[in-house]
């Protein structure tokens, strides 16, 4: 009822003195109580702004000035640390308090906006609708909000919405549909992923959409897979495709997955390095190598341990540059390589990173062309990438002095990457370590089971002057490509990279008037990284965390993939002792019997 309507008159005179008073007495009545209600205007709404102590333009003035003075000055802070290489959680009083100073003014802010729309809110006009409105949205469900998404991008039927699931106890019942995926009967899911499969099979849809389309790295994975088997028409039934998280190496690790290939991880150790015990984990499917490892630990930790250095550290990548004659190549070759040129160059090569730093450069001529090999460090990464990155800077500054200078390619081979080269065996690249142990005669006797004499005879017959017959480059050693590959799989590193990572030269040496055994290992290139590429998947991970050097080092960038490093080269000692033990006490083929090979039918397990 409206409250400012008139109260309706009566429809006659009263009839009599007392109707006429009682009549007066009711429109007296009505009349009051309809001044009442129009006297209830609204009050003014006290505001929060009422309750500062200066004009509220005056406040508002204050804190939006704290606000981007604070912010200005801490970026300017984080941007001197991180060109000092400063670690960014080392906080001043100064930096604490400017901390506290932004955080509450953008406190203020985000409270005063807060209530400017409350307020708003509130004062919206209202009408006769409004209550009405608020009730029907109670009974919007959420699903009814958002808009379906097809379970195909083939099939664009309808789908009807399904009714709500009644309640039981107990897991739902489950289904392993024909892509092997086990989960609750879903008929329009598995006719989706029917039609996609032929749509694959058929080429009408390309395997490398699936995850983008679908959404679903799992699902992509199985249609992909069921698609592979029918267009070759071989089963891929031995190879697991659940238990595997897919959305972890999305756009990192692998393209197009099928599943998963299993290989077992054994833990050789513990290995007495440097002081620290360290359980190598090691992922291989050749029998002995773990074992063989194991017992190289062993006879080191019973000999006091051994002691691994770092020699350098430096990922490089070297592009390959042109010009119209030799003299113009010579000429950007005498200014790289001037020293007065270094502080210009590494500012440029380091603009892009917190952790590259550029230690030098080294070129080579081939006529007109022009080999650039930089080298810098990384951190905790391996640092391909980033060091890419970082060359390109060098590359487009260069173009302004040397605008002749034909860009052929941002690697040319000089790096060297995942190919044996004398550039790395001399030079060095990723990680170079020195690892040595000295093993007592009685360790040698009783643990390794051969002499002294004869393991360094062995050596040098086989390790030194056998790889110099055989034109060896980098392959002074045993097996060390055997050790460096299982760390490597374990932990997350490339694989690829074993073919550098694995040079290795192994020297064997009498000690203490003959008795005790003197035995190093130098690799000159070991790349790894703990942060990056396949470092980040849980099993990956894991491994990096038994060894403690998860992730990135907060305290000391890059020390995590410099003990990394330094694990691997003194893993690849205990290798090399344990296997030269075993060729010099003619043991070689009798363990690789008994441990190499398998009794069990292969044909009965496989049918």
């Amino acid at each position: 009822m409206d409250v400012r309507r008139r109260p309706p008159k009566p429809s006659g005179p009263p009839t009599n003195s007392l109707d006429h008073h009682h009549h007066h007495q009711q429109n007296k009545g009505s009349s009051s109580a309809s001044a009442r209600v129009l006297d209830r205007s609204p009050s003014p709404t006290p505001k929060a702004s009422d309750a500062l102590p200066l004009p509220l333009y005056l406040t508002n003035g204050i804190f939006f000035t704290l606000f981007f003075s604070v912010a200005y000055y801490l970026l300017h802070r984080w941007r001197d640390k991180i060109r000092n290489s400063t670690p960014l959680h080392v906080l001043t009083l100064s930096d604490l308090a400017a901390i506290l100073s932004l955080i509450a003014s953008f406190i203020y802010l985000l409270g005063f906006f807060g209530i400017d729309f409350v307020q708003s809110f509130i004062a919206r006009p209202s009408n006769d609708h409004w209550d009405v409105d608020v009730e029907d949205e109670r009974f919007i469900l959420d699903e009814d909000r958002r808009p379906r998404r097809l379970p195909s991008v083939v099939s664009a039927t309808p789908i009807s919405p399904s009714p709500a699931p009644k309640l039981m106890e107990g897991p739902p019942p489950t289904t392993t549909t024909p892509l092997g995926i086990s989960h609750p009967p879903c008929p329009k899911e598995e006719e989706a992923d029917e039609e996609l499969v032929n749509s694959v099979v058929s080429g009408d849809f390309p395997s490398y959409s699936l995850e983008s389309t679908l959404g679903d790295c799992l699902r992509a994975a199985s249609i992909r897979r069921e698609a592979v088997q029918r267009i070759t028409g071989r089963s891929l039934s031995g190879m697991p495709l659940d238990g595997f998280d897919y959305d972890s190496i999305l756009g990192q690790c692998c393209e197009m997955p099928v599943g998963y290939v299993q290989i077992p991880v054994g833990i050789a150790g513990p290995l007495l390095l440097n002081g620290c015990e360290y359980s190598v984990p090691m992922a291989t499917t050749e029998g002995c190598l773990v074992a063989s490892t194991n017992r190289g630990c062993k006879a080191i930790y019973a000999s006091g341990g051994a002691t691994g250095i770092l020699l350098r550290d430096g990922m490089t990548r070297a592009p390959v540059v042109r010009f119209p004659t030799a003299k113009r190549a010579t000429d950007l070759k005498f200014f790289l390589e001037d020293p007065l040129n270094f502080d210009t160059l590494a500012l440029v090569f380091n603009k892009s990173s917190r952790f590259a730093r550029l230690q030098g450069t080294q070129c080579s001529i081939a006529g007109k062309n022009l080999y650039i090999r930089f080298s810098c460090s990384t951190g905790d990464a391996m640092g391909m990438n980033m060091v890419s990155k970082c060359v390109q800077n060098v590359l487009d500054f260069l173009r302004s002095d040397f605008s002749d200078m034909d860009v052929i390619g941002i690697s040319g081979n000089f790096c060297s990457d995942k190919k044996p080269a004398a550039v790395n065996w001399i030079e060095g690249r990723g990680k170079s370590v020195v690892c040595e142990a000295t093993i007592s005669e009685e360790v040698v006797n009783k643990v390794l089971k051969t002499t002294v004499p004869a393991l360094v005879e062995l050596n040098m017959l086989k390790n030194l002057t056998g790889s110099a017959v055989a034109g060896a480059l980098g392959g002074f050693n045993a097996h060390a490509a055997n050790i460096v590959s299982a760390v490597f799989i374990a932990t997350g590193q490339d694989p690829a990279q074993n073919i550098e990572s694995s040079h290795c030269i192994t020297m064997m040496e009498a000690v203490n008037n003959g008795k005790d055994l003197h035995i190093s290992v130098t690799m000159p290139s070991i790349e790894v990284g703990t942060v990056g590429g396949g470092t980040q998947l849980a099993s990956q991970s894991a491994c990096l965390n038994l060894l403690g050097v998860k992730g990135a080092s907060k305290e000391s960038p890059g020390s995590n993939a410099r003990l990394l490093a330094t694990i691997v080269a003194g893993a690849v000692l205990a290798g090399e002792l344990s296997l030269m033990s075993a060729i010099a006490a003619g043991q070689l083929v009798k363990s690789h019997m008994k441990y190499n090979r398998s009794s069990r039918d292969v044909t009965k397990i496989a049918s």
